[in-house]
């Protein structure tokens, strides 16, 4: 049975963090270095007590209200988050209640970073393809500026909190083509909260160069690990489909930062006019910029038409993965 994306919205937290408030906290900035290096002008911050769930909670209301969708129509939640709201329950089960979702739907996390969109439309399909449910709600949902501490500037100029909300059913305005998923989780440590889980527990704040209580970011490595696994990723998307680089209307790759994207897009060799990046406005959201970025496309009118559009998500794990969307 075939997937298909019925609707997305999503919700940004309201307070906005601009260059040049970073730039009075480090004065050795300058606005436009920060905005040329990592095509970002401000990030929405969450609050102190609002949490991925509560940013979650309102994405999805932004899509019932937008599409006006029933919460008893989902049959399925999937929840992306890297920050959930407690080690246990899990979030999507207290989603199903904030939500008024009917008990009789299945719900679970799944975490994962800047891959995670395209982990979950592969689980949301496979639930379809295996008639375990209909509609299924995909929630993304991060909030990176806890875990950055800071006095951290590069990942403090880079990060933005948001939540989306996918409704993925048995038919919709694009379907979900063939997947490509791949791990390397020789790669973990150079993206990291090291404490906090069962392995690490106690707090060690100030301890060390990376303060293990924050988040740790090898930026060189991370850069290397775009490099090499991006192109093939490309490639096998494509062979998988049975398409070409000239059948795609549209590339959208999970919003990193600008340097990065434009460095994938002349190593991949995708023409400019053919290639999405837009995250001025809100940052590196992680799970949640490929959904927002699919929005923004809709909203600019440039996913009208038979559009093929190929998805690719990379990042903390390692992990990546890309598939093909048809809009019809």
């Amino acid at each position: 049975m075939e997937a298909y994306i019925k609707a997305i919205s999503y919700y940004l937290p309201e307070t906005v963090v601009t260059n040049e408030q970073l730039v009075e906290e480090f004065p050795q900035w300058s606005v436009d270095k920060v905005c040329k290096k990592v095509g970002i002008s401000q990030r929405h911050v969450a609050e102190p007590d609002e949490t991925a769930g509560d940013m979650a909670v309102k994405a999805a209301c932004n899509l019932f209200r937008e599409y006006s969708i029933k919460p008893e129509e989902i049959d399925f939640i999937l929840f992306c988050t890297q920050s959930p709201d407690y080690y246990l329950p899990t979030t999507a089960c207290i989603l199903q209640k904030r939500l008024a979702i009917p008990t009789s739907c299945g719900a679970l996390d799944f975490n994962l970073g800047c891959s995670g969109y395209v982990y979950g439309l592969s689980l949301a399909k496979g639930l379809i393809a295996g008639g375990i449910a209909k509609n299924i709600l995909l929630l993304t949902g991060e909030t990176y500026s806890k875990y950055i501490h800071r006095s951290d500037k590069g990942n403090r100029s880079i990060f933005g909190d948001a939540a989306a909300a996918t409704l993925v059913s048995g038919e919709g305005m694009a379907r979900i083509g063939e997947f490509v998923l791949g791990t390397d989780g020789g790669g973990a440590s150079n993206l990291m909260v090291k404490t906090g889980g069962a392995r690490y527990h106690q707090k060690q704040d100030g301890e060390g160069d990376c303060m293990s209580d924050y988040l740790y970011m090898n930026g060189s490595e991370i850069f290397n690990f775009t490099l090499e696994a991006v192109p093939p990723l490309l490639e096998q998307v494509l062979q998988k489909n049975e398409t070409c680089m000239e059948d795609i209307s549209l590339f959208v790759f999970h919003q990193a930062n600008k340097f990065m994207l434009d460095t994938l897009r002349k190593v991949c060799m995708i023409p400019k006019d053919k290639f999405y990046l837009d995250l001025v406005q809100t940052g590196n959201t992680v799970s949640s910029t490929l959904p927002i970025a699919l929005k923004c496309c809709m909203e600019e009118n440039r996913l009208e038409g038979k559009k093929q559009v190929l998805i690719a998500g990379f990042g903390v794990g390692y992990s990546w993965g890309g598939c093909m969307l048809s809009f019809e």
